[in-house]
């Protein structure tokens, strides 16, 4: 098998998480939070979580962590 198995960290999400504060908490990237929603697509329309919700955090190696394409206005 070619490909890399790719290994999950588990996080129950507090009350008043959002995507980009849980990419921001293990990525210290808010673009981050894509990745995290594509591993979690039965949350994906969730904005603000209630708590309780159990996601898989991919654990990246340093090569797979993404660059921001752009920089978001409120970042500038």
């Amino acid at each position: 098998m070619d490909e890399q198995e790719t290994l999950y960290e588990l996080y129950e999400a507090k009350a008043g998480d959002t995507w980009d504060s849980i990419a921001f908490e293990f990525y210290t990237n808010e673009m981050m939070a894509s990745r995290l929603i594509q591993e979690n697509k039965e949350y994906a329309d969730v904005l603000i979580f209630e708590g309780g919700e159990r996601l898989g955090i991919p654990v990246l190696d340093e090569d797979e962590e993404e660059e921001p394409d752009t920089i978001p206005p409120w970042r500038q």
